[in-house]
């Protein structure tokens, strides 16, 4: 499967929105460096990935366009895994630079962490067990809807 642009736009919210949510409520009572009330902490990881999301519509576009040089006109699997460092960093430092005011001060351990276990949850399952509920998933070029 090639999957289209419009197809890795709606699977990278649908996985947000998804894996991405149930994660952060699970990793965020326990990420390192983070203090203050529970609730807070649920705001700053779910406003991160609200981040996250809109970023990546860029970051699709972008891929999409270098991917045009490409034989297969697609990424190895592994690439999509290492996109992390790229996405990761410049969310990092804009959050850093206060760039994106919406979102209070995470500490780096508190970031890394959350990040890091959000993203590789998304690729596992976007990897494996999504193509079992939406078995036509792969054949629609990665459309969610």
């Amino acid at each position: 499967m090639v999957p289209t642009l419009i197809g890795r736009i709606q699977t990278r919210l649908f996985l947000l929105a998804t894996v991405g949510v149930v994660i952060t409520l699970l990793v965020m009572p326990v990420v390192p460096g983070a203090a203050g009330p529970l609730g807070d902490l649920y705001v700053t990881g779910l406003l991160v990935l609200v981040a996250v999301g809109v970023l990546g519509v860029g970051w699709e576009l972008l891929y999409h366009f270098l991917m045009q040089f490409r034989w297969e006109k697609d990424w190895p699997t592994l690439f999509g895994l290492l996109t992390l460092v790229p996405e990761g960093l410049l969310l990092y430092f804009l959050l850093r630079s206060g760039a994106v005011g919406f979102i209070d001060p995470i500490p780096p351990a508190a970031f890394w962490t959350h990040f890091t276990v959000v993203w590789v949850s998304m690729w596992l399952v976007a990897n494996g067990p999504m193509r079992v509920p939406f078995i036509r998933w792969r054949f629609r070029g990665g459309r969610v809807l």
